[in-house]
């Protein structure tokens, strides 16, 4: 660096800009505002997922309850209305228990590859028993 050079950058005048670097600053400050955008979407599709994942779960729950106290159809409602749209119901009968198994696509369908499912069991209650074949299982899908 000249002396001149010296003298001129500590008395605060700045050499002109090569023309070859107008607009750097304003394609790196776009290709950040996209990668922070593509995080903030996977960041909340993830928190729906999760979401619904716990709507899964509770309406597995609510659904084997259903399911033990003989109550097949209310189980389904209970499903359509709790778990995320579109949300499947498998009921499986088998002696005196009750298997659920509630599967759903995230909400929002930004994650491919992702499925969500819940399961729940119990026991059938005395009166509720007698609505199921013995020993025979009844599965049902919906």
């Amino acid at each position: 660096m000249s002396g001149a050079s010296r003298a001129s950058l500590a008395a605060g005048v700045r050499p002109a800009p090569c023309p070859r670097d107008r607009g750097a600053v304003t394609v790196e400050a776009a290709t950040a505002l996209g990668a922070v955008v593509l995080v903030l979407a996977a960041a909340l599709s993830a928190v729906t997922a999760v979401l619904g994942q716990l709507h899964c779960t509770d309406a597995a729950r609510e659904a084997a309850r259903l399911v033990a106290r003989g109550e097949s159809e209310r189980a389904r409602e209970a499903v359509d209305r709790i778990a995320p749209s579109g949300a499947r119901l498998t009921v499986l009968v088998s002696g005196d228990t009750a298997q659920v198994e509630v599967t759903a696509d995230p909400p929002g369908g930004f994650l491919p590859g992702i499925h969500l499912r819940a399961d729940a069991y119990a026991v059938l209650e005395p009166t509720a028993a007698d609505a199921y074949p013995p020993s025979t299982g009844q599965a049902a899908a919906g």
